[in-house]
């Protein structure tokens, strides 16, 4: 079966046939002067047939409305036809989205920019049941006095019951005067704030709030220093010293019970460290411990993942895996025995995600203490957890999100009591914990740990916190769990709701009306493009714009209907519109003209005829024109081609001509057929002599030069020269031609002289360099001016005019001489061994270069030199050599051949230079190149190329690229653009960046550690950390080399920079110069009060004087 034919459907129509056809309509309209019905319905295109499968919309088909619209399916990517989901979210966020799913699942805080460590603190503070209540009973006025009470219970009571799924936190922030941008410590963040807090709650006469922060996180310990000898505790071992956190180390120890054991252990004062026993009189060996005196019933633990190394003066994180387990016996920890329990269960996670110390995220694992249920909370993100921190724990590993683990241990240690009491404690616990398991979770990020003490009796303490256990066996939660807010706070909380509320009503009804409208819109266009086609040709219509209609078709809210761009100066629609109207039914036209009104109404009987008249009679002209200028064509070509040489003949340029024949016919003369003969005119009004730069011309008939005459002065009739007419016989202008000729005479002159120039100083002027010898006499002169000169004497041709003359040899050689000193200020370039003869390095920007004596005498001659202030040179050596050495060297130029390796050798390590007189002026010369290499290494951004080489040794390429000197405006060299990319990269650099930050950058770019970096320009190791690239005098454009000495095992970089790359590191400011550092009497009373403790625990001997020095040290800070 034949494959249907359906590759030519939708196949554009090429209008030519309709164009030759509607031109014999128009030349006949012409020719009789009358329209029939049929003339116009056929150059109207009303005939055509109605369009139902186009891709496209046809512009010369007034019946075709496809495209206007996309398919039934389809969709646009603006306007009416958008996808829905488009539209939807042009109208804005949606609150309802923002809405909490329910009242028992918490709420998220706004993430400012890097706030993460505050939302993680402030979240762990408002989950804690005891300290939200506090917060909830502090008295409305002292909130009024407190801004940061007043912000924290609006923040609380916000996340206690708004609507919202999270809450924006930056009131409270500002209030903090924190920068948003900046990361912080979250352990940093808790310590300040809880201090800001207890200083602002002393205030309140609620005992509940006045001492919360007391109540629930501080514990107290003492320093005990035991004599060896004789077994007595210091005086300052029964100080108590609060504390509101504890910090334990995590490098060395997998667990929290061996970091445990570390903070409680007891250090040995021995050697010089020997403790002052006043019992004893004199310095004796002793142990020192920290002794636990009581618990808060919220026990933090702040996890020492950040250790300093003192080789980077960097911090760096320690992401080892640390265990810890879901409850924590602390009973067996306190100095003396508890009558009660002491088991804390673990109630939140605070988790560092990422390997920089700077950087990174904060994220809190917290429990709900009604529900039991574990929350992430993640800035805006609140997921639940279920019953374990990190997610439900299955037999699968896989299942456990992240780095995190859980493991399972068995937990049958009892708790020994001194008193039967205790003792019957201590046996029911044991029985009861004999064959139960204690989850343990493992983490590698994990930064601070939360316990809640575990309470089974209510009324046995003031804050009830209810564990997994007491849910396990059936303990009911009281009726009054649930926390009510003040009335201040719950009037406000009202008010946001409603707000909230209120914006989440006007949004859906906003978008239930944009949609509605839209949709009806869509059924509209739909309805009339059905009803728009005119059924047969005997039917009356409407003509529209059809840029109005695809507007309209587009448009959410489509324009007043306009029809003037198609009307013409009569009023009607002329033909020349036929590509932009199409034809409306009766019905289409009322629908759309009752609706959006405008105008004017444009029926079949509009046709403009008088338009129609106009337009026959500019195709007749059209017509004419395209067959004349076609027979131009080939009377032009014939000329081009030098046949027409009979008849009158006129000049007219040739170049204008040739570009007059690749031009497209057209209907009418245009401004490129003006001015055939402006390019032969010259200044003087008459003909330009053909010998002139652009000057070439061409005889054409006489019949081509009318029909191109009358073109041109239609195209420009205001222009006064017209166009100039040169018939054959016509003579060149006689001005011209003589200064035509003066011109060439001089440049023959000029010719003749510069070639004379380059045969006296044939190397010279081919840049070539030769032989010197050690007993000759030389002149120096200017790079620059040699260079300048070659320029000018090898530029020929028509550009020989055109080149810039060199200056008086007298100038230059005067600006060389320092007027203070009357000393040279320019040094020559420097000179080379190669195969036994020397030569000098070739430069067309610096310095100075040799020439012979000969050609210095012919040099003055030409360029206006005095042959006795020349700049005399003389080659020299280093070393003084004997008379067969001397000998040897004065016949280096003809002995190549026969000079053995020996002189060669001896050549070279004796390094020859020239001796200049005058000599150089070393104060002057050494002043500006001091300054000129100041300023090439003050670069900024600017590209380096380091090469990694693997192995030993570098290729000889590159070696000598990396072993160039830097010269102002050097190129790269085609050899070393050839480097493989593979085993190079461009790094861009300062000069001010250091050989530290560059290994940095090499370390990131190849994995090579900086340690085992070995980095070189040329031969020599550049190894200095502290040093800048402009010590050791990198330039731009510089290649280096590394080698990886494989000596130290590699490791990530982030352990040794943050996310940022090779900044400069600055120095912490922490939060210097917010409201948390705000200095009170209370946390100033407890630090002075810790620093005496100290230093008596150390040396009561010393405490006084020490105490003093201390003292005044923290009232400097």
């Amino acid at each position: 079966m034949s494959r249907p034919a359906t590759r030519s459907k939708n196949k554009r129509h090429w209008p030519k046939d309709d164009v030759d056809f509607k031109s014999e309509i128009l030349r006949r309209i012409h020719s009789t002067g009358q329209i029939a019905k049929d003339d116009i319905e056929q150059l109207y295109n009303t005939r055509k047939m109605i369009c139902q499968g186009c891709r496209v919309n046809t512009r010369d088909n007034p019946n075709c409305f496809c495209g206007l619209i996309p398919p039934p399916n389809g969709s646009r990517k603006t306007g009416l036809w958008q996808k829905m989901s488009e539209l939807v979210s042009s109208f804005g966020p949606d609150p309802s989205k923002d809405l909490r799913a329910s009242d028992y699942c918490p709420a998220g805080l706004t993430n400012l920019g890097a706030t993460c460590y505050a939302n993680s603190i402030l979240q762990f503070l408002y989950m804690n049941r005891a300290f939200q209540e506090g917060i909830f009973s502090i008295e409305a006025d002292v909130l009024t006095q407190h801004l940061v009470l007043d912000q924290l219970a609006r923040l609380f009571a916000q996340l206690h019951s708004s609507k919202m799924a999270f809450i924006d936190s930056a009131p409270f922030i500002k209030t903090l005067e924190l920068d948003n941008g900046v990361q912080q410590d979250s352990h940093e963040f808790l310590t300040l704030l809880l201090s800001l807090l207890e200083r602002c709650l002393s205030h309140s006469k609620v005992h509940k709030a006045k001492t919360i922060v007391q109540d629930l996180f501080r514990g107290s310990m003492s320093h005990v220093t035991r004599c060896s000898k004789c077994g007595q505790d210091s005086e300052a071992s029964s100080n108590l010293e609060d504390f509101y956190e504890l910090e334990l180390n995590v490098k060395g120890f997998k667990s929290l019970d061996e970091s445990l054991e570390d903070y409680f252990s007891a250090e040995a004062l021995e050697g010089d460290n020997q403790y002052y026993c006043e019992s004893c009189c004199m310095r004796v060996d002793a142990t020192r411990c920290i002794k636990l005196r009581t618990l808060p019933p919220v026990l933090n633990f702040q996890l020492k993942r950040y250790v300093f190394l003192q080789k980077t003066t960097t911090k760096k994180k320690i992401t080892s895996a640390f265990s810890f387990p879901q409850e924590l016996d602390m009973g067996q920890r306190l100095a003396e025995l508890s009558e009660s329990q002491l088991i804390y269960d673990l109630s939140a996670v605070l988790v560092h995600k990422g390997t920089a110390v700077n950087s990174g995220h904060y994220v809190a694992h917290i429990k709900d203490e009604r529900t039991g249920q574990w929350w992430e909370f993640d800035d805006e993100h609140v997921s639940n957890l279920g019953r374990h921190p990190f997610g439900e724990v299955s037999s699968n590993a896989s299942s456990v999100p992240d780095k995190e683990t859980a493991v399972r241990r068995s937990c049958t240690e009892a708790k020994n009591s001194a008193s039967i009491e205790n003792h019957v404690i201590a046996e029911e616990l044991q029985s009861s914990n004999i064959d139960r398991e204690v989850e343990t979770y493992s983490s590698s990020d994990a930064y601070m740990l939360m316990y809640n003490l575990r309470h089974r009796n209510q009324g046995s303490n003031k804050y009830v916190l209810y564990s997994d256990e007491d849910r396990k066996t059936g303990d009911k939660i009281p009726l009054d769990d649930i926390i009510s807010l003040p009335s201040h706070l719950s009037e406000l909380i009202e008010e946001l709701n409603a707000s909230f509320l209120n914006a989440c009503e006007t949004y859906n009804f906003k978008k239930g009306r944009e949609l509605s409208a839209i949709t009806e819109r869509r059924e509209e266009v739909r309805f009339v493009l059905s009803e728009a086609p005119v059924l047969s040709l005997e039917e009356p219509f409407f003509w529209i714009a059809t840029d109005w209609l695809r507007q309209w078709a587009d448009s959410v809210t489509p324009p007043a209907l306009d029809n003037s761009t198609i009307k013409c100066m009569h009023g009607k629609v002329p033909v020349s519109k036929v590509g932009s109207i199409k034809r409306l039914s009766p019905k289409a036209w009322t629908l759309l003209y009752s609706k959006y009104n405008g105008g004017p109404c444009l029926s079949n009987n509009d046709c403009c005829i008088d338009c129609l008249f106009d337009a026959a009679s500019a195709a007749v002209s059209a017509n004419s024109y395209r067959d004349t200028r076609a027979l131009m064509k080939e009377l032009a070509e014939a000329a081009l081609a030098g046949k027409c040489q009979d008849g009158t003949l006129y000049y007219i340029s040739k170049n204008w001509l040739q570009q007059w024949l690749r031009r497209k016919n057209s209907n009418y003369p245009c401004e490129a057929d003006a001015g055939p003969t402006t390019p032969i005119l010259c200044p003087h009004g008459q003909l330009l002599p053909e010998r002139a730069s652009g000057a070439k011309r061409v005889l054409i008939p006489e019949s081509l030069w009318l029909f191109l005459y009358e073109n041109a002065n239609s195209v420009k009739p205001e222009d006064q020269l017209g166009c100039p007419t040169f018939h054959a016989d016509t003579e060149s202008c006689p001005q011209c031609c003589m200064e035509l000729t003066e011109v060439a005479c001089f440049e023959d002159t000029l010719r003749a002289a510069k070639l004379k120039q380059r045969q006296n100083h044939e190397k010279l002027a081919l840049g070539k360099s030769f032989p010197l010898s050690s007993n000759c006499k030389y002149y120096l002169l200017p790079s620059t001016w040699l260079s300048k000169w070659r320029n000018y004497v090898n530029t020929s041709g028509k550009n020989i005019s055109s080149s810039e003359e060199p200056e008086f040899l007298d100038g230059i050689i005067d600006s060389l001489i320092c007027g203070k000193h009357s000393l040279l200020l320019e040094r020559p370039l420097g000179l080379i061994c190669k195969r036994g003869m020397i030569f000098q390095k070739v430069s067309s920007t610096d310095g100075l270069t040799i020439i012979p004596e000969d050609e210095w005498k012919v040099f003055c001659e030409e360029w206006h030199g005095n042959l006795e202030k020349g700049i005399v040179g003389e080659i020299t050596f280093n070393v003084p050599m004997g008379n067969s050495f001397v000998e040897s060297c004065q016949e280096l130029p003809t002995m190549e051949d026969k000079m053995n390796d020996e002189v060669n050798k001896q050549l070279e390590a004796r390094q020859p230079f020239i001796q200049t007189s005058p000599e150089i002026c070393e104060h002057c010369v050494g002043e500006r190149e001091s300054c000129e290499l100041m300023e090439k290494l003050n670069y900024h951004n600017e590209d380096i190329c380091i090469f990694l080489v693997r192995g030993k040794e570098a290729p000889k390429s590159i070696l000598e690229s990396s072993r160039n000197n830097f010269e102002l405006d050097r190129r790269t060299s085609k050899r070393s653009r050839k480097t493989p990319v593979g085993n190079s990269i461009n790094l861009q650099v300062s000069g001010s960046t250091s050989i530290y930050q560059l290994k940095m950058m090499i370390w990131e770019c190849f994995g090579v550690v900086k340690e085992n970096q070995i980095l070189h320009k040329g031969s020599r190791i550049i190894d200095a950390e502290s040093a800048t690239l402009a010590d050791f005098n990198i330039f731009p454009g510089d290649i280096l080399w590394v080698t990886d000495s494989e000596i130290h095992e590699y490791r990530d970089i982030a352990d040794e920079l943050s996310d940022q790359k090779i900044e400069v590191q600055q120095t912490e400011e922490g939060f210097r110069g917010t409201l948390l550092t705000t200095w009170s009497s209370s946390s100033f009373d407890r630090s002075l009060l810790f620093v005496g403790q100290f230093v008596h625990a150390l040396s009561p001997s010393l405490s006084a004087e020490i105490g003093r020095n201390v003292l005044l040290l923290l009232l400097l800070l």
